[in-house]
């Protein structure tokens, strides 16, 4: 896995919310006596590879999200790599009219909840840009092209996340060889916020398949491969 198992569990990556929309139930590891969904770390970890893995091929990225949470980890993110990035409010035509003063034309297009930046995935469809973002259990992502599942809205979870993209995109454009090259630290992505609430409580680890027990809930119908 690209981050131990105790370092997800504590940054509060793996909490869903108490809804779930049809194509994220395929990621739901159990659901808890509370009633929020808990995401398969290991899902987690193979969709954050398959993305960095997807984002190392391009040069022109841009990441958006007008959510404060967000704002500290996708500039950091951005730094990193070198991309684009729009925090707060995303302009209308900013990707679809090339007569705005902040027109850009990305090879990608990545958000941070397909909700809150609706705007710029529908303009992103409307250019055929892939669209990247991090869901959670209740989002709708019709019009994404590759989910991250993720709990997308605490600020230590979407530190790890954005944290372990730019290692893996580096390492994967040869600009980092092993962990220790990576310059930046958790705490460099806003990851020294606490994670702790009433709504998001850390749940119990997860254990590997071959060991974890049955959830105690009816098998998931529905899976979208």
């Amino acid at each position: 896995m690209l981050a131990e198992r105790t370092e997800y569990l504590s940054s509060g990556v793996h909490i869903g919310l108490k809804s779930c929309t049809k194509y994220l139930r395929q990621f739901v590891y159990k659901v808890r006596d509370d009633g929020l969904a808990v995401f398969n770390l290991q899902k987690v970890d193979s969709r954050i590879k398959t993305a960095a893995d997807f984002l190392s091929r391009y040069g022109n990225i841009i990441i958006i999200s007008k959510k404060s949470n967000a704002a500290e980890p996708i500039t950091k993110f951005a730094e990193a790599i070198g991309c684009k990035v729009v925090t707060k409010r995303f302009s209308p035509g900013t990707l679809t009219n090339p007569s705005y003063r902040d027109f850009y034309e990305p090879d990608v297009v990545m958000v941070v909840d397909p909700l809150v930046d609706e705007q710029a995935i529908k303009e992103a469809k409307k250019k055929r840009i892939p669209v990247i973002a991090l869901a959670d259990t209740f989002n709708e992502v019709g019009d994404v092209d590759l989910i991250i599942p993720v709990n997308n809205n605490g600020k230590k979870s979407l530190a790890l996340v954005f944290m372990l993209l730019a290692r893996e995109i580096l390492r994967n454009r040869g600009l980092v060889k092993k962990d220790s090259d990576f310059k930046y630290s958790i705490k460099d992505f806003g990851g020294d916020a606490p994670i702790v609430t009433v709504a998001r409580a850390a749940d119990d680890e997860q254990q590997p398949p071959e060991k974890k027990e049955k959830p105690a809930r009816k098998k998931v119908a529905g899976t979208v491969s």
